[in-house]
């Protein structure tokens, strides 16, 4: 198990990063970090590594303390695995060879089993005889997660993991590593600005603003009742609406279009988004917007139903 205990980090005395942070992951489990960025979800994950020395509190793994630079030659912690964004590959070997650099020379017969069922994972068995010069980002993105998960780690630190990787292909490969982990039950900790990580896969979320974490809960719990717009908006289009004296804090699919209602709209722009339009239209001098199956002409009169 992870244990995150009241630690506090900044790269200066006047600029803290990480305002007492306190959580706990169990093996197998995963957590997604989400906040705008230069909120600390990269930091974070540093500290949990043991790439940076703590100014209060402490980071265990089971009986483990993680300890940063200070305490270790080489920092990072053996049971650990951490995919930065920058990749860090061997760009003139081929994919292959990236993935066989952590794995034993002495059992070839397995590594190469071992090569070839991570190739599966990331989707790039196309490409094994390639050398990582010639890819491309997203491409070198998916080897970085393959290398870290060589010697299957305990818990494997993911920065914004598929930021480069097409949505064509971003989804089933989202779907596969996460599937892998669970079925090898390893821990992980994405950082990320996609709510698909958090939504669809994650266990446990954590939401941070301004360095603090502003919310810790399953994720769930988090999008069906968002504490305040910042969190609602990390997920989708997000309206904060006053209506009969009552403040609402409502997703487009929250408000639908009726016949009849005590609340009417003007529509001022319909945008399309593939399965239905997004609706923007202005309710006593305030702006919503709401998902709707046709588009709207500009100035219809519509009524509205918050469900």
């Amino acid at each position: 198990m992870l244990q995150v205990n009241n630690i506090t980090f900044g790269y200066s005395k006047n600029k803290i990063v990480l305002d007492n942070f306190n959580f706990t992951l169990q093996k197998g489990e995963h957590l997604c970090v989400m906040g705008e960025s230069g909120c600390g979800k990269s930091t974070l994950l540093k500290a949990i590594y043991g790439l940076l020395d703590l100014q209060k509190g402490t980071i265990f793994w089971n009986e483990n303390q993680v300890l940063g630079p200070e305490f270790h030659l080489v920092p990072g912690m053996d049971f650990f695995k951490y995919v930065a964004q920058d990749f860090d590959l061997m760009p003139y070997i081929s994919v292959s060879e990236n993935i066989k650099k952590f794995l034993s020379r002495f059992y070839p017969e397995e590594s190469e089993a071992r090569t070839q069922e991570l190739l599966d994972v990331i989707e790039m068995k196309a490409f094994e005889n390639t050398k990582v010069k010639n890819l491309s980002g997203g491409q070198k993105q998916r080897v970085a997660i393959a290398r870290a998960l060589a010697n299957e780690p305990e818990l494997i630190l993911l920065d914004e993991p598929f930021g480069q990787i097409d949505n064509f292909k971003k989804n089933s490969l989202r779907r596969r590593l996460f599937k892998y982990l669970k079925d090898k039950n390893i821990a992980c900790i994405v950082a990320t600005h996609d709510k698909n990580d958090a939504l669809s896969f994650a266990d446990q979320l954590i939401i941070i603003r301004n360095n603090k974490i502003l919310a810790n809960n399953n994720p769930k719990e988090i999008y069906n009742n968002p504490t305040e717009k910042y969190i609602a908006a990390l997920f989708d289009d997000v309206n904060e609406i006053v209506i009969d004296n009552k403040n609402h804090l409502l997703y487009p699919h929250q408000i639908k279009i009726v016949e009849k209602s005590d609340i009417s709209a003007t529509v001022l722009n319909s945008y399309f988004k593939g399965a239905y339009w997004l609706i923007e239209a202005e309710v006593e001098n305030q702006i919503v917007f709401l998902n709707h199956f046709e588009e709207l002409e500009n100035g219809k009169e519509i009524n509205l139903k918050i469900c």
